[in-house]
């Protein structure tokens, strides 16, 4: 089960160590890959993270503020091959990442200063275990007018999950067939569909997916 405990106990990340074809990443890479970012962070700055999809309606980590975001340059994409969780090997669906190109409004959560790396360490468990994504410095403005640099985990292009065909027509059949121990894989989609409209977000390419998996199509 994903919750904050199980982040902070490694059960989440030990419960992925044996799934054949995941590039499963240990507790050691992990921590490095977070100190790396930590080290190429931006001086004098806040840390921020974009939230573009589960992390806005169940983000476990704490944050001081929570803002409205842009992100250009990037677009929401369900690029990622997905077998685990809620899918399978034989009822195989995508998981959602970003994708370079268009734009991408999300929620901007901003972290603590004195709680930086506790935080940051649930977060790397939870996207990082197996190597789907690419955390990545971007800039975003905020609804308020600030431009901060935040923290966005991008898709990992050079994975061998990565899926480049992401179109309504190719992933809504796989999504709405896949299912796991988590549950559908389309509940994912509308969860995240819920979620934007409750924060005012319009995202064509989700409103077109989710209506596709509602209806079966």
């Amino acid at each position: 089960m994903l919750n904050r405990k199980s982040l902070e106990d490694g059960t989440f990340l030990n419960a992925f160590k044996n799934v054949p074809g995941l590039d499963w990443w240990p507790e050691e890479r992990i921590e490095s890959s977070m100190q790396s970012m930590l080290a190429s962070r931006p001086p004098q700055e806040p840390i921020w993270v974009f939230a573009y999809g589960s992390l806005i309606w169940n983000p476990l980590f704490q944050f001081a503020e929570s803002c409205p975001a842009t992100l250009p340059g990037w677009r929401r994409s369900f690029c990622i091959h997905l077998f685990v969780g809620r899918a399978c090997s034989t009822r195989p669906g995508r998981m959602m990442a970003l994708a370079a190109g268009g734009v991408t409004e999300g929620l901007a959560l901003r972290l603590s200063e004195d709680c930086v790396e506790e935080e940051l360490r649930v977060i790397w468990r939870r996207e990082m275990v197996g190597g789907a994504y690419r955390p990545t410095w971007t800039r975003v403005t905020l609804s308020d007018g600030r431009s901060v640099p935040a923290l966005t985990f991008t898709a990992e292009t050079q994975s061998k999950l990565y899926q480049a065909q992401d179109d309504i027509d190719t992933i809504a059949p796989l999504i709405a067939a896949a299912e796991g121990p988590l549950g559908p894989n389309r509940d994912y989609v509308l969860q995240l569909y819920s979620a934007l409209r409750q924060h005012g977000i319009e995202d064509a390419y989700i409103q077109q997916l989710a209506e596709c998996v509602r209806s079966g199509d």
